[in-house]
This record gives structure tokens, C-alpha cells and sequence, in this order.
């Protein structure tokens, strides 16, 4: 059983963000991302999703959370893990009613975060120029595959596609000869890194509008910033003009900077300048390598990279792993174990910075999540709420943002309009208080 430490929800919200309103009308996970940040950062964020099926991630298993009788439920570990400190309001963005229910909260909210195809919400009265009428200081993220202009625009965006079509698949991979081919990579690192690049864009609008009192909408692509991360490999082509190839878990201007076998399985051997490779000679009883000018500088070694990382794998694979990180480690030489997520989830550095937290679930009893990597001396993430089930607030946020009566929610639930979660003794309780 996963050992992470539970976590007490406050009461109140905390943190930098506290007080804030953030209506998030994103799904999949470039939009999520950035709100899930936002409410780690004690924002309140209002989760806008379809009725009857919700994000569409919540179907995007197995594996599913499983309830305390060990069954699946409709939670998908995927959309866990980009939704909590949020509220499920479910509503119909297609009838008139929704839309105007959406209107209210957006009178009322700070940030609005969408990543619907570029034009739809313009098409509903939604669009950040309809809004900042009735919110002069709204702050509108849009986010879509490919921006709101250029010839790209009206495209859908999937982080696939946004890997291949921007560069890093060609970078991504063991060459041909080696038998590779373009690879993705293991997750979804487009969408998030997309979602990273809007919460910062969020925050500089934040900053601004305390100066200025103005918003502003923020026009975010999955295109533009995958290919902002191309970085050094990015750069390194313009400035040469040479096209780089896939190198496996090689580095283009570091040598010897990947995986190397050991006698029972590979490591990793991450040496950044030559005083660290000449430390790996003296460990690996080979300074004849280091005082050879083929691979004496990092510049020679990257030149002569074909005929030194034979070489080296041919020393490598006469020990176990663990004892080459022993002894590398005590000379304070860059390596490490290529670990399975067992390995991470139970490694004690994991465990001590607080990276798997154990939240209350209302339908699992706990759910097990990755925590935040943002640690900050005076204002702390916290963890208020687990990722909502469908719905879950719909009553609640209605009653307490707009000021809507029952009566009036449940005609909008009969006529379709709403939809909150099955569990009326709950939502009862918390309308009356």
C-alpha cells in the first residue's frame, strides 16, 4: 500500500491566491493543469463541466478510483490528476439558460480559463470581449492547440499531435541504426507544459491588473509553447543550421550523459564537466581515458562520442548498478538508478518533500495523488479539496455565487439545464449551512 502522508484540509482557504475566483471552463489537461495550480495556490476554482459525462478524462481508463467496496467508479486516475481544490458545477453551455449561468459566475470572477475551438464561445456570448463588458477586470486564458490566429487556428489540438508537429518526437528516441524510431514522450508533458506557461501568464495578468486595474485576455497555444521548449536543441539548430538527430538517452553536447548497462541493469551516468569525468576515470580504474586529448575536454568527448561510449560501457557492465552508484556517489559524481514508479512513489526523498499526499474522498473513502512541488516559507499549497465528482457543487456555488433558490435550481435541474451529484442529504446540507 502507497505510504504518502494525508493531509488536513483547512477550513478556510490559504495561500498566495486566497480570495481569488477562477471559473474554469477547461478539460483534458492543458486547462486543468493550470487551474489545479491555481488552487493549490489557494484560489477558488469553479469547474465547468458537461452534464452526464463531464471532463472528458473522466472516461479516460482504466484505471479507474475504486470505491470502499472495491468497485470501479466513474473517477479515472486521469482526471485525478489534474483536478483537485476545484468544485464541479455541471451546466448546458448550449442552452440559453446555462449560458446565462455562466455570465453570472464570469461577472463575478477573477480568472476565466477555456480551451474551447477557437470561435465557439463567441458563438455563446462568452468570448472575453462580451465578457470584459460586465468584467472590465476579467483575466480570459484562452488555451487551444494552436493559438487564436494564423492558419492553424481553427485546428484541434492533441498533445500528440503538438509533439510530432512541434519538434521534440524528432529529438525523442534511439536512432535508426540503433533500431529507434520518433518516440513521444511518456506522458502528456505538451498539454502540462502548455498549462505551466498559462498559470505563469495568468499570474504577470494578475500583477498587472493590481497596477492597472485592467484585464486582459491571454492567448496560450499548445503549438507555440512546445516549441518555445525545444531550447538548447532548438537553438543549437539555428545557430548551426545542422538538423539534430535522436541520440536514445544521449545529450547532444554532453559526454558521457546517459544510460549505461551494469551487470544486472542500466544506470544512469550524468557526468557535467571534465573534472566529474576525471573522477569517473579514478573510480572506474581507467585514467588512461581521461588523459587521452580524445576525451581529456567535454567539446573532444562529444567530437569522439563513438568511440568513448563503447568504451565505457565496456567498463560499466563488470558491476551491479547499485554498487556504481555507491562508489561514483562518494566521489561526488552525477548517477542514479532509472526507476520504476513503484521505486518513486516509495523512495524516502519522495516521501519527505510531501510528493504522494492521501486526500478524503467522498466516494472512495482516501485517494492517493501527487502533491505540489511548490514549497514557499510563508504561504504554503494546500490541499482543500479532492477532485470533485460530477457535479458535486453545482447547488451549492449557484446558491452561494448567483443567490439562486432551490426552487429555482431545481426547475434548471428538471429542464436539464444543471445537473448536480447524486447525493441530495449532501447538497442539502450544504445549501442550508
Amino acid at each position: 500500500m502507497l505510504q504518502g502522508n494525508s493531509v488536513t484540509q483547512p477550513s478556510m482557504p490559504t495561500g498566495p491566491l486566497a480570495g481569488l475566483l477562477v471559473l474554469d471552463l477547461s478539460r483534458i489537461l492543458a486547462g486543468p493543469t493550470c487551474t489545479q495550480i491555481l488552487g493549490d495556490l489557494g484560489a477558488e476554482v469553479i469547474k465547468i463541466e458537461r452534464p452526464g459525462t463531464g471532463d472528458d478524462t473522466r472516461g479516460w481508463g482504466p484505471p479507474f478510483l475504486r470505491n470502499e467496496a472495491g468497485q470501479d467508479t466513474h473517477e479515472s486516475a486521469y482526471y485525478l490528476s489534474s483536478n483537485r481544490n476545484k468544485r464541479s458545477v455541471a451546466v448546458d453551455l448550449a442552452s440559453d439558460a446555462g449560458q446565462k449561468l455562466i455570465k453570472g459566475l464570469a461577472a463575478k470572477a477573477d480568472i476565466l480559463v477555456e480551451n474551447f475551438k477557437v470561435g465557439d464561445l463567441k458563438r455563446r456570448g462568452l468570448d472575453y470581449d462580451s465578457l470584459k463588458i460586465c468584467n472590465p477586470g476579467l483575466i480570459y486564458c484562452s488555451i487551444s492547440g494552436f493559438g487564436q490566429t494564423g492558419p492553424y487556428a481553427s485546428r484541434a489540438g492533441y498533445d500528440f499531435l503538438i509533439q510530432g508537429m512541434g519538434g521534440i518526437m524528432s529529438l525523442t528516441g534511439f536512432p535508426d541504426e540503433a533500431g529507434g524510431t520518433e518516440t513521444k514522450a511518456g506522458v502528456g508533458i505538451a498539454d502540462v507544459m502548455c498549462g505551466m506557461y498559462a498559470t505563469v501568464s495568468i499570474l504577470a495578468a494578475l500583477n498587472h491588473r493590481n497596477m492597472s486595474g485592467k484585464g486582459q485576455h491571454i492567448d496560450m497555444s499548445l503549438f507555440d509553447s512546445q516549441v518555445s521548449w525545444l531550447i538548447n536543441q532548438g537553438v543549437g539548430y539555428l545557430v548551426s543550421g545542422e538538423v539534430p538527430g535522436r541520440l536514445g538517452n544521449g545529450h547532444p553536447t554532453i559526454v558521457p550523459y546517459e544510460t549505461f548497462p551494469a551487470s544486472d541493469k542500466s544506470f544512469i551516468l550524468a557526468v557535467g564537466n571534465d573534472s566529474q569525468f576525471r573522477k569517473f576515470c579514478e573510480v572506474a580504474g581507467a585514467l588512461e581515458l581521461f588523459d587521452d586529448e580524445r576525451f581529456s575536454t567535454n567539446a573532444a568527448r562529444v567530437r569522439h562520442r563513438d568511440e568513448l561510449v563503447p568504451i565505457i560501457r565496456r567498463l560499466t557492465i563488470e558491476k551491479p548498478a547499485a554498487e556504481w552508484i555507491k562508489l561514483l556517489e562518494e566521489r561526488q559524481v552525477p548517477c542514479g538508478p532509472v526507476n520504476d514508479l513503484a521505486a518513486v512513489f516509495s523512495d524516502p526523498q519522495v516521501l519527505a518533500r510531501d510528493m504522494l499526499i492521501r486526500m478524503p474522498h467522498p466516494v472512495a473513502g482516501e485517494v492517493s495523488l501527487i502533491g505540489s512541488p511548490i514549497r514557499m516559507s510563508e504561504t504554503p499549497v494546500t490541499y482543500r479539496r479532492s477532485p470533485p465528482c460530477l457535479g458535486e457543487g453545482t447547488f451549492e456555488v449557484f446558491a452561494t455565487h448567483l443567490g439562486l433558490s432551490e426552487e429555482t435550481l431545481l426547475g434548471l435541474k428538471q429542464a436539464g439545464v444543471i445537473q448536480w451529484a447524486d447525493r441530495e442529504e449532501e447538497v442539502e446540507r450544504a445549501y442550508r449551512g
